[in-house]
């Protein structure tokens, strides 16, 4: 018997979404509760009801205006009500990599060499360059990671760090990153893992986890739980 894929949070709060649009009875082109309001409402958290909303844009059920609100879209004739899985929650992603990562850099931090120090080094410059240029260093950022995983010396967990990262290229994650990400963001990712080097440099495996953490926690809080949609409420 073919086994039910677990629903994501994120499609249970959009499937609440809508049946509040159908209960107050909103039509197309009314603007939604304030995002503080519509939380509460719901009684879930604000990365959840971003999530569900990211999820709702890319089904045409909504439309959200950077500074302005969202808005219910009417519905295409004979078009689907349902909300479909995604990929992974980002925001839960990024939490499995803060546990994932923190605990791989730890194995790392001990066999690290002179030239993979090296190629990190090197890899940072590369995201800084192409940071600064207003280019997208997310192959260098993948690399920095993956090389660090592969210095772990586990073939489960490098496969596991490269299958989150990749996770940032399933439709929801990939639609917020559109949402949040800029040239001002990707400078802080930069500094930051200028810190997590600094402290694999300096062979403090404590200091690494921690400065792998901060990195990624502060990523997960610009990626979805950033000013997605303040502005407009």
């Amino acid at each position: 018997m073919k086994q039910t894929e677990p629903k994501r949070l994120y499609q249970s709060v959009a499937t609440q979404i809508l049946s509040l649009i159908h209960e107050r009875e909103l039509t197309p082109g009314t603007r939604l509760p304030p995002e503080r309001e519509l939380a509460t409402v719901l009684g879930v958290s604000r990365p959840s009801l971003r999530e569900a909303l990211i999820a709702l844009e890319i089904g045409g059920q909504i439309e959200i205006r950077m500074g302005s609100g969202v808005y219910v879209r009417a519905r295409e004739e004979g078009g689907d009500s349902t909300v479909p899985a995604l990929g992974e929650s980002p925001s839960e992603l990024m939490q499995a990599r803060v546990a994932i990562e923190g605990s791989v850099i730890v194995l790392a931090a001990g066999k690290l060499s002179a030239v993979t120090l090296d190629k990190l080094r090197r890899t940072v410059e590369r995201m800084k360059r192409l940071a600064a240029a207003g280019k997208s260093p997310v192959d260098a950022d993948r690399q920095f990671h993956m090389l660090i995983a592969e210095t772990a010396g586990n073939s489960v967990l490098s496969r596991f760090v490269a299958e989150m990262f990749d996770s940032r290229h399933d439709p929801i994650a990939a639609a917020i990153r559109d949402h949040s990400e800029s040239t001002e963001t990707w400078s802080a990712a930069v500094r930051e893992h200028e810190e997590i080097l600094k402290a694999l440099q300096t062979g403090d495996p404590i200091a690494a986890q921690t400065a792998m953490r901060m990195h990624l926690k502060a990523s997960g809080e610009r990626w979805i739980a950033g000013e997605l949609l303040e502005r407009g409420g």
